[in-house]
């Protein structure tokens, strides 16, 4: 099969393209115990034969949906699940979302080693009825304990609900504190950036991320054995730097400090990797929890046993070629990056159709959606070359370009 076709350039125009990399990255011969903890935040599957209205209803196709899973750990990466990636508020209802979460856990009982934190937040409330911080607390505590009743891990997701009527650091103080207090297990806190969710402006009090961020720090201080680690999502690696160093160096899951779990998808390589600050602490690199993991999987595997057998240049080599990539995918608007994300499982041969909850494909043109396939090929990330050429001519085809 050729590997040549017409695809448009940034203009538009269209121009013709040859695969470059045949070879895409392989997986050591042996598996590797990893020397970070890395999570991969996982897309939904959805149902394209549902007789749904796909913009107000959700359809998941459970059977792919769960295989995707048993592919992130055969690779050795942990499973974020019912996160942003899956949609969760763009798409993934909330009684959806804790369908996904117990047949991911009872998927997760099949796999010796599979790791599974899921996402507790406040997204079945309706906004516009919530006034007060009571109602945020107990929408929390509401999806706290089904997931925990499942046998779940938590991810305490950042609230809408909470950036609403929260009205000082105060109030996220008064929530987090009550959250924390209640978890049976070191949680995950995620602060998500308003580049990633417009209505999460100002979180944890203030539009200033350096004033936000004491909020933070002083919440987990008042509970380090109750928090694994925080993972931010605010693209940039100066914050996430200044933010890990000051995290206690005690509690978290083992003991050993709070983590940085960096969701920074622009930044990822060099804040794994680390900068030595702090020797061998917690807080010397940050572990993962990754939307781009989702995409290049088996490139992140790759790379973090390099990682972990001391080979830094060979782990740069292997995940420095993948940025550029995660980049354009997660370029604004930010929080469409799903569509990239969906479309890389499509291209790979991990779901037959290139459909996504709540007809959220159609979010990113086919001028975005063809670099992504050339900065796939460039990374070494196309898993299954003739079939990422049929699929990407199929979706030229359904735009009117004939290959």
């Amino acid at each position: 099969m050729t590997l040549t076709l017409q695809v448009p350039d940034a203009n538009g125009a269209l121009v013709r393209y040859t695969l470059r990399n045949r070879t895409p990255v392989s997986l050591p011969a042996q598996k590797v115990a990893f020397n970070r903890i890395v999570y991969s935040a996982a897309h939904v599957v959805a149902n394209p034969r549902a007789a749904i209205d796909p913009w107000l209803q959700c359809a998941v196709d459970w059977d792919q949906t769960i295989a995707y899973r048993r592919h992130l750990w055969s690779l050795g990466l942990g499973v974020a699940e019912a996160m942003d990636t899956a949609q969760r508020g763009m798409g993934l209802d909330w009684p959806t979302s804790l369908e996904l979460i117990g047949r991911s856990l009872d998927a997760a009982q099949d796999v010796p080693g599979a790791v599974l934190a899921a996402g507790c937040g406040t997204d079945h409330l309706e906004l516009d009825n919530v006034k007060t911080i009571d109602q945020v607390i107990a929408g929390y505590e509401e999806q706290m304990q089904a997931i925990e009743k499942l046998g779940g891990r938590l991810i305490v997701m950042a609230s809408r609900a909470l950036a609403r009527v929260a009205r000082s650091p105060a109030d996220y103080e008064r929530v987090y504190d009550r959250i924390l207090s209640q978890a049976r297990q070191p949680v995950i806190l995620h602060w998500l950036g308003d580049m990633f969710d417009p209505a999460l402006k100002g979180y944890w009090g203030s539009a200033d991320h350096a004033t936000a961020m004491d909020t933070a720090i002083g919440i987990i201080n008042a509970h380090p054995s109750k928090v694994d680690g925080i993972k931010i999502s605010l693209l940039s690696k100066e914050k996430e730097i200044a933010m890990r160093r000051r995290l206690p160096s005690t509690g978290g899951i083992d003991g050993q400090g709070v983590r940085m779990y960096t969701g920074d998808d622009f930044n990822y390589a060099e804040l794994i990797a680390g900068d030595g600050f702090g020797g061998a602490s917690v807080h010397a690199k940050s572990d993962a929890l990754l939307g781009i993991f989702d995409a290049i999987a088996p490139a992140a595997s790759a790379a973090l046993a390099e990682l972990a057998q001391g080979r830094p240049e060979s782990f740069q080599a292997i995940l420095g070629p993948t940025v550029p990539l995660s980049r354009h995918i997660f370029a604004a608007p930010t929080r469409y990056y799903k569509t990239g994300i969906v479309f890389m499982a499509w291209l790979n041969g991990h779901q037959s159709h290139f459909t996504m909850v709540g007809g959220q494909q159609s979010t990113r043109s086919l001028v975005h959606l063809s670099e992504v396939f050339r900065l796939a090929d460039a990374a070494g990330v196309l898993q299954q070359p003739d079939l990422a050429v049929h699929r990407m001519r199929l979706l030229c085809a359904l735009h009117g370009i004939e290959n």
